[in-house]
C-alpha cells in the first residue's frame, strides 16, 4: 500500500498485550488473531509474538500497546512502540 501524498508505503500497527518486559529496552508483545479454517470453516484463535522497542523502560507485563513498523533495530527488533491503550 502506498500513500498517495508521499509514495511512500505506509507502516503496519498491531495492538497486542506485553509478556515480557525482562530485556533492556525491549518488551515482548503477544498479537492475538481470529483465523478460520479454510476447509472447515471454524474460527480459531492463533497469536503471534514480536519484539518491540520500548527506549524508556516504561511499559510493564499486561499493558496493552500499540506498536509501529520501523527500520531494523537488532537482529529481531524492526517494531517501535507508539502508545499505550490501557484505560
Amino acid at each position: 500500500m502506498l500513500d498517495n501524498k508521499d509514495k511512500k508505503p505506509l507502516k503496519r500497527t498491531f495492538q497486542g498485550v506485553v509478556v515480557s518486559d525482562k530485556m533492556d529496552k525491549t518488551i515482548v508483545v503477544r498479537v492475538d488473531r481470529i483465523k478460520c479454517h479454510p476447509k472447515y470453516k471454524k474460527r480459531y484463535k492463533a497469536s503471534k509474538r514480536y519484539k518491540v522497542h520500548d527506549s524508556e523502560n516504561k511499559y510493564k507485563i499486561g499493558d496493552k500497546v500499540t506498536f509501529i513498523e520501523c527500520r531494523p533495530l537488532s537482529k529481531e527488533k524492526r517494531w517501535r512502540v507508539e502508545k499505550s491503550i490501557n484505560k
